[in-house]
């Protein structure tokens, strides 16, 4: 099994990280796709796959760094010549978010401009995905993989649901935890994984800082509470991921920021700080996301 990390940062546009985005390929050369925020179909042409080989997309929530880049996934698929419709496993909302892309949505004229020729008439399927709202258990099922989730603690519920994955196959279990506050139910999702998988979105006084500043979402992990549900789910091995940008040298980022970050923070030094922190808690196999970052299991 290989995993590439197609993306490993957060909501702004980031001129070093495209945004959340995993793909999971087996021995046997199918591949699954773990959210597609923006540069995910670009990033996985890198990694030399091809969006139409691609059997399931699994959306943990619709934020937008989490989906923007599916249309262009979907579309890509149609014209590099998928002949069957994409699998698309997501919460509640999926089904009206891709009701609204293609036929009859917002890429209404480029469905009308490309269905006009022959070639692309003859795989339309591949532009109707199949959508599967899921519930806590088992979401998706086929003859090589098993993907179960459950809700995690990022956006309250009623207004969108948010899941952790667990994706077993090939007798290994990874663990990905979409965004998320620190929650029991990823401990369970991780419990002796292979990999866990987590976001690490920002630094403690990261978050501090939005819980005042009433700029956005602050229910996320900070690194040593990962540490300590790495820990306590005994995974063999952690890769944290979509970092906030707070390691960001970009001047336009900082500027930005302001409101968002305590911008005089910034800066790479923070990458050790978060390595520290969560070695408070997990002495097990560590490393820290990066784009087109490959890890073999």
């Amino acid at each position: 099994m290989r995993i590439t990390m197609l993306g490993t940062g957060a909501a702004f546009p980031d001129p070093d990280r495209a945004q959340s985005g995993i793909l999971v390929t087996l021995d046997n050369g199918r591949h699954y796709l773990f959210d597609c925020g923006a540069g995910i179909t670009r990033n996985m042409v890198r990694a030399n796959v091809s969006p139409s080989e691609v059997t399931a997309v699994f959306l943990t929530h619709l934020h937008h760094d989490h989906v923007c880049d599916f249309p262009q996934f979907v579309i890509t698929g149609w014209m590099w010549d998928r002949q069957d419709s994409p699998v698309v496993i997501g919460p509640k909302g999926t089904q009206h978010f891709v009701s609204h892309l293609f036929e009859g949505g917002a890429f209404k004229a480029d469905f009308d401009a490309r269905s006009y020729y022959a070639r692309r008439k003859t795989n339309l399927a591949a532009v109707r995905p199949k959508v599967i709202e899921c519930e806590p258990g088992i979401a998706y099922q086929d003859e090589h993989v098993t993907i179960r989730c459950d809700w995690v603690e990022h956006i309250p519920r009623e207004i969108s649901e948010c899941f952790g994955i667990r994706f077993e196959a090939e007798g290994k279990a990874v663990a990905f935890s979409g965004d998320t506050a620190p929650c029991e139910s990823m401990v369970r999702l991780a419990q002796d994984a292979d990999l866990l998988i987590h976001e690490c979105t920002f630094p403690q006084s990261f978050i501090e800082h939005r819980k005042k500043s009433g700029v956005g979402i602050f229910a996320h992990t900070s690194p040593t509470e990962l540490g300590q549900i790495a820990a306590r789910a005994r995974v063999k091995r952690l890769l944290p991921t979509h970092f906030g940008h707070f390691d960001s040298t970009s001047a336009l980022i900082k500027r930005i920021a302001r409101h968002h970050f305590p911008v005089e923070e910034m800066g790479p030094h923070l990458m050790d700080d978060v390595v520290r922190d969560i070695r408070k808690h997990y002495a097990g196999p560590l490393q820290l996301a990066t784009d087109l970052l490959r890890v073999d299991l």
